[in-house]
């Protein structure tokens, strides 16, 4: 299903300045803690798999921006992103980084096992496709408890070939759930593109389609068209008119899992690589509110440096926070 002309008109509307420029600090906040874990990697102090989204970051702010305050976001490997946005605590997510008692999940979870229920935030698992039933789970629970709640949870290319994913948009179109499925479409699981992976002239939001919800696909790296097709979605979901299927086109500039680049490896054309990394999400952002007059150079400037700060103080948190207790290793596990 495609968006109907009133929602295509909206979309032509320019959300307020401090929309821009909120979408604007939360992409910024997201590409400079990954690139200072990243610098900070190779010292072997963070001990978990990290998988960055460098150049995915218009998804998670422009998704998490349309949220309220009181609905759920779930996640799978590549979360960093999406906690931030989310308004996850940046500091407990190094300190988790770092195996520290004041990470988010205490310093066990690592890089892949991100939580934080004061936001909402309810979690992310490495196991493909495994939070998408557990997004649709707590969507039913809300709706039986009577709860205002939207849930959206964040998944790849590569869950759109589980069938998981299929069941879960089944039921939630079956039950009218308040559900938004968004999938970061970014081409590759691994070293694997589309094309060794899904028929060719197929795309992953016809497919969804056709379980019955409306069902777009958009630019990923457009921040502004992010958060005015998640807007319609959470409110559709929200109205009571159940589930709808978002896919955007994105591209991860980083290698799949670790901090470097590894396009030595051949697997991604370098033409396709040049050309995302031109489509930059956070500079095309920053041109636009430039060049309509929705900020100054000074309040980008500004938007920055305080960016910088508090990167900052949340990897010298991390950095000087104690480790966990050693009878920690005990709690909450189920036999020994």
């Amino acid at each position: 299903m495609r968006s109907s002309a009133l929602k295509r008109e909206a979309r032509a509307v320019l959300p307020e300045p401090e929309i821009l420029k909120r979408l604007y600090l939360e992409m910024l906040r997201i590409r400079r803690i990954e690139e200072v874990i990243a610098d900070h990697y190779k010292e072997q102090e963070m001990r978990c798999p990290v998988h960055l989204c460098i150049g995915q970051e218009a998804v998670s702010a422009g998704a998490c921006l349309a949220l309220a305050a009181q609905d759920y976001v779930m996640s799978g490997h590549r979360a960093h992103g999406h906690y931030v946005a989310r308004g996850g605590d940046m500091k407990a997510m190094v300190a988790e980084f770092y195996g520290k008692a004041t990470g988010c999940c205490r310093g066990i979870g690592g890089s892949m096992h991100l939580v934080d229920r004061a936001v909402g935030f309810l979690g992310a698992t490495p196991i493909l496709g495994s939070t998408i039933p557990m997004a649709v789970g707590a969507a039913w629970a809300a709706r039986m408890r009577g709860e205002d709640r939207v849930a959206m949870v964040f998944f790849g290319d590569g869950a759109a070939e589980q069938g998981v994913l299929h069941e879960a948009l089944n039921f939630a179109v079956l039950k009218k759930l308040p559900v938004v499925f968004l999938c970061e479409n970014n081409f590759y699981s691994v070293y694997s593109p589309l094309s060794v992976r899904q028929p060719s002239g197929r795309q992953i939001f016809q497919v969804a389609a056709g379980h019955g919800l409306p069902s777009e696909q958009g630019d990923g790296n457009d921040a502004i068209q992010v958060y005015q097709r998640a807007t319609w979605a959470v409110d559709h979901a929200r109205s009571g008119e159940g589930p709808v299927f978002l896919e955007f086109l994105t591209y991860r500039l980083r290698e799949h899992c670790g901090p470097n680049y590894d396009d030595q490896l051949g697997y991604r054309p370098p033409q396709d690589v040049e050309r995302w990394t031109r489509s930059c999400p956070i500079a095309r952002l920053r041109d636009t509110m430039l060049s309509v007059g929705a900020a100054t150079q000074e309040e980008i400037d500004a938007i920055a440096g305080s960016v910088e700060r508090e990167v900052t103080e949340a990897v010298a948190f991390g950095r000087e926070s104690p480790f966990p207790e050693a009878a920690q290793l005990w709690e909450n596990v189920h036999a020994r």
